[in-house]
């Protein structure tokens, strides 16, 4: 085997996953492994080799890896349950042996893998989320990192989403040297996170602060939707049992709110609203109407939220239904309420969900255009 010598046939064929992943940029060589084929992973977004006569994989090799970029290689492909073999390589100076990566469980393929696809359609988040997990080498093993990965490419799309920022006509116009940061850790991870952080900003002075600590709860982007009726006038809620109001310790930890959930990756905003309101209520949404984006609570919480109105067809004799993700241990009942019902419920304080105010608050005022609109 050539010293150091890696083939490459899935993502790390991706020039900008590949520098995350070893720390540094290689120059790569087009190569072929004969006998094996390269597909998707059967309703995944990540390829897998098998055996398969007369086939070829194309693929490139990395020649000259040192042992620590080795290191990080098998702690990325590990936690993924993939092991290095060697395996011999046809490239255009001749055939060397090389190592692969090869799943270490029989894995379900579907159609023959697509490079082009794949970096269209997830190259940029697959990088982030990377970023991520080898930041965390070290500190944690691959299987405890990579039994996230749901949840950390969710939070890699909110930075993506995130990065350009929003307007700044009245604040401050921020550059990337105005936030300089020192140390990060992530000391807790599991469906939600928590990462601390040692940093200086930028005053209003010019001048740097000291380095001062911040702790943020990390949950990835989210999305609502207020589904409404202009016909008859009337909106979907839903009801459900939540642990945050239970931790205050509020008397009435069920709370009435608009439609909701987070917003995964390889999806947009109105593609989650849209998912979220065939789960918990069993609807198909017409036209969505943006009514802002925001945090929430950005003094400790990364969380962003979109929120939409959706226009809907809610007729007569909508009784109240449970529903709800049942791996996900959602109980919901849903509510079909009149406009005036809705309104009595914020005025009295029975509505305490931010996005179902903010929603009502937007309903109420263009409800007359949209019914008139209907």
């Amino acid at each position: 085997m050539e010293p150091g010598s890696f083939f490459f046939y899935g993502t790390l064929r991706h020039a900008p996953l590949l520098t995350t992943v070893l720390g540094r940029e290689v120059e790569t060589h087009p190569a072929r492994l004969s006998g094996h084929a390269v597909h998707w992973a059967e309703g995944q977004a990540y390829p897998v080799i098998r055996e398969e006569t007369g086939a070829e994989a194309e693929g490139v090799t990395v020649e000259g890896l040192g042992p620590e970029e080795a290191a990080r290689l098998h702690f990325y492909e590990a936690g993924f349950g993939y092991a290095a073999e060697v395996r011999p390589v046809e490239t255009g100076s001749g055939a060397i042996s090389a190592q692969v990566y090869l799943p270490k469980r029989e894995i379900p393929c579907g159609e023959p893998w697509s490079l082009a696809r794949w970096a269209e359609s997830w190259g940029a988040v697959a990088t982030e989320a990377a970023r991520e997990i080898m930041a965390l080498r070290g500190e944690r093993p691959p299987e405890a990192i990579f039994a996230r990965y749901h949840q950390i490419l969710v939070r890699a799309a909110s930075r993506l989403r995130a990065r350009t920022g929003g307007p700044a006509t009245l604040r401050r116009r921020a550059i990337p040297e105005d936030v300089r940061l020192e140390t990060w850790r992530q000391p807790y991870a599991r469906f939600f996170a928590v990462e601390e952080f040692d940093l200086r900003f930028r005053r209003f002075d010019g001048s740097m602060s000291e380095v001062v600590p911040r702790e943020v709860f990390i949950s990835g982007d989210a999305a609502t939707v207020l589904p409404y009726d202009p016909s008859r006038d009337r909106v979907l809620v839903i009801e459900q049992f939540r642990p945050g109001p239970f931790a205050r310790g509020d008397g009435q930890p069920w709370l009435i709110e608009p439609v909701a959930g987070r917003v995964d990756a390889g999806e947009t905003p109105e593609d989650a609203v849209r998912r979220e309101a065939l789960e918990e209520a069993g609807i198909g949404l017409g036209e969505l109407l943006p009514i802002a984006a925001y945090y929430p609570s950005p003094a400790g919480k990364a969380e962003f939220l979109y929120s939409f109105l959706g226009l809907a067809d809610l007729p007569d004799g909508w009784a109240a239904t449970a529903s709800g993700v049942a791996d996900e241990h959602e109980d919901i009942r849903t509510h079909i309420l009149s406009f005036d019902r809705l309104m009595q419920l914020v005025e009295t304080g029975e509505v305490e969900n931010g996005p179902l105010l903010i929603s009502a608050l937007f309903l109420a005022r263009h409800r007359d255009r949209l019914r008139g609109a209907a």
